[in-house]
């Protein structure tokens, strides 16, 4: 063999050395498309003012507080045909003080539906506000645990997540939640104390943390809308979601945009 043909064998494998591992890259990148830090694309930030004054949740909103908080729109259709204004808008407000974090809701919608009177039964197919908080903005994916919440807010104002039994459980708890109608608009208030990774299901003593200028949180908000049917019409989220899967932010934190807390 000559000293050409060994260059062009070592050439070859070389190659397949090179697209063995380009393919491997792949495949673990594809098995951890949820890992811990990572975040998608063109994620929003927002800037959440502090307030020493805690809003009373009542479904008003009349603190001046609200009023130097920015709205941030709910206006990407995850799941569903095309809504008109009329059957669907949305938008929120954040401000937190040390305490909890507040958020403020806006939703236009033509009909409200609560048909599944079990809380933990296809919660997601009644009209549901849905709040998703990562207290450390870290990503990652959050199914069966608590490295982020996913709190389905019912009609009812009840909250519901699955906990780490992969069970839906009531962490009602959590969220102070009220909300009235003004003609074909809600208003919705909500508070909600904000917990670490560390929570665990089957404790009694977990302690929300106390909130500081500059936290980095992630946060993301959705409204699951039904208008009559067995199953919900459309899912509409605060954040863009591209892929297969636009609705995967319930067990994917990296869907959720940066929640900044500003003072």
């Amino acid at each position: 063999m000559t000293n050409k043909n060994i260059q062009n064998d070592l050439h070859t494998i070389t190659f397949k050395v090179i697209f063995m591992l380009l393919i491997f890259q792949s495949v673990f990148q594809s098995n951890n498309a949820y890992s811990t830090g990572s975040h998608a694309e063109n994620r929003t930030e927002y800037y959440a003012p502090y307030t020493n004054t805690l809003p009373k949740i009542d479904g008003v909103a009349d603190e001046r507080i609200w009023q130097l908080a920015q709205w941030q729109n709910i206006n990407h259709r995850w799941l569903g045909p095309e809504y008109s204004n009329e059957d669907f808008q949305g938008r929120y407000k954040v401000v937190w003080s040390e305490s909890k974090l507040h958020l403020l809701v806006e939703i236009v919608d033509d009909i409200l539906i609560d048909t599944h009177r079990n809380p933990l039964t296809q919660y997601w197919d009644d009209d549901t506000l849905e709040i998703f908080l990562d207290e450390d903005f870290s990503g990652g994916e959050h199914q069966y645990n608590h490295n982020a919440f996913a709190y389905h807010m019912s009609l009812d104002n009840q909250a519901i997540d699955i906990g780490t039994n992969k069970l839906a459980q009531s962490y009602s708890h959590h969220v102070e939640s009220v909300w009235k109608q003004q003609g074909d608009t809600v208003i919705w208030e909500l508070s909600i104390d904000i917990y670490t990774d560390a929570y665990q299901d089957s404790a009694n003593d977990n302690k929300p943390i106390e909130l500081t200028a500059g936290k980095v949180m992630g946060l993301m908000v959705a409204y699951c809308d039904n208008d009559g049917s067995e199953l919900r019409e459309n899912f509409i989220g605060s954040e863009s979601a591209a892929g297969k899967a636009p609705d995967r932010g319930w067990k994917d934190a990296g869907m959720f945009g940066k929640l900044i807390l500003s003072k």
